[in-house]
């Protein structure tokens, strides 16, 4: 089969690695350092699954800039392009993928296109109404930053939206290169499997804002948050799992997605689904309050990114709490190995850590590693399992 690949973030990249150990895959970008990287055999982030097979499998893997070289011919069409959602419209914005789309139609019609990309509730429905197609199918990830190759080889589900005979066939081409023995496949309409990714979200946005709101508690009652977690995680509906404190969710995916998802909400009696993003605006404000009532004059933030094992700090929480400190006129210093730039939101960058541990007055990490063990008496944090 040729496979085209459109979007070479975490999704299309884990994507066109799996596929192309027994598949031709073409990868297309707009991005030329990107693009690139994947001829030479280097992941723009960090997965180690990825970059190990880009290196030490036999994949039939290229990318190109050329749109008509990579549609051209194809089988099927993946898209896993960025659907940032769009405040002031209240909705994702889903430009990328209808471009995508339209290119896919017009070069390779007879391929089957599958949306990968987060889109609202409605969408591919909607889309193929519009341009009057039936080969477009919505099946979500559900990836980890970090993992991405590593759960698409070892899949929890997979969730196809539509039970035609090209659907089925799409995802015995998905199962033939997964590790995973009986993989749980469900099929649905779309507008349900697009459902399933908003709403999967959702309930982890609320499980993160659950045990940050009980942490909260008992933190100002000078309790044992830790105690009182591994209670609750004993009763085995609740479990132990996904339960470590933090200063709050965000990422590429569980911001946006629940924005998403109180949007299609408008006209529906709800709470919970509004109470888990304010519980998340809140849990950043009660961060930077504990922090402020130490008095620092200057305070270090110990790295941007959301978890271990990940490169991307893209709306991570910690972001928001230096907001709210640097509002109250401190100073905050950054340590980010990251980053290459002198200044991050007009926060001075240390580059060396040494130097930013004497620096800060207070040191404040959302998930602790050992190399800052060493000043446990300056450092603020809520990470009380050591896992994400």
């Amino acid at each position: 089969m040729k496979i085209t690949v459109v979007g070479l973030g975490y999704v299309g990249l884990s994507s066109a690695v799996l596929l192309s150990q027994k598949h031709e895959v073409i990868a297309f970008d707009i991005d030329s350092k990107r693009v690139d990287q994947i001829n030479n055999k280097i992941s723009p982030f960090f997965d180690s699954e990825i970059e190990s097979y880009l290196v030490n499998k036999q994949l039939n893997l290229s990318a190109t800039l050329n749109k008509e070289e990579a549609f051209y011919g194809s089988d099927y069409v993946i898209i896993a392009t960025p659907t940032n959602y769009d405040i002031e419209a209240n909705y994702f914005n889903t430009e990328s993928v209808e471009s995508v789309i339209e290119d896919a139609v017009n070069i390779a019609p007879n391929a089957l296109i599958i949306i990968k990309s987060t889109v609202p509730v409605g969408f591919t429905k909607k889309i193929k109404a519009q341009l009057n197609v039936k080969n477009i199918i919505f099946s979500p990830e559900f990836l980890r930053e970090g993992y991405a190759l590593y759960d698409n080889l070892y899949p929890s589900r997979i969730i196809i939206g539509s039970n035609s005979k090209e659907a089925q066939q799409y995802s015995k081409l998905i199962i033939d290169v997964t590790l995973k023995k009986d993989v749980e496949v469900l099929f649905s309409n779309s507008t349900e499997a697009e459902a399933i990714k908003l709403f999967s979200n959702t309930y982890l946005a609320m499980r993160v804002a659950y045990f940050n709101e009980l942490d909260s508690y008992a933190e100002s009652h000078k309790l044992s948050t830790k105690d009182i977690i591994i209670g609750v995680g004993l009763d085995p509906r609740i479990g132990s799992h996904y339960n470590n404190p933090s200063f709050g969710y965000g990422g590429y995916c569980l911001p946006k997605d629940t924005r998403q998802l109180k949007a299609n909400y408008k006209d529906i009696p709800n709470t919970l689904i509004s109470a888990i993003i304010e519980a998340n605006s809140t849990r950043k404000d009660f961060i930077a309050n504990s922090i402020i009532k130490r008095n620092p004059k200057v305070v270090g933030v110990y790295r941007l990114i959301m978890k271990t094992g990940s490169d991307n700090y893209r709306e991570s929480s910690v972001q928001g709490v230096m907001k709210r400190i640097k509002a109250k006129g401190i100073e905050v210093i950054v340590y980010e190995p990251a980053l290459i730039e002198e200044n991050f939101y007009n926060s001075k960058v240390i580059h060396k850590l040494e130097d930013f541990k004497k620096l800060s007055d207070v040191i404040i990490a959302n998930r602790v590693t050992d190399e800052i063990k060493d000043v446990k008496g300056k450092l603020y944090t809520r990470d009380l399992f050591n896992s994400d």
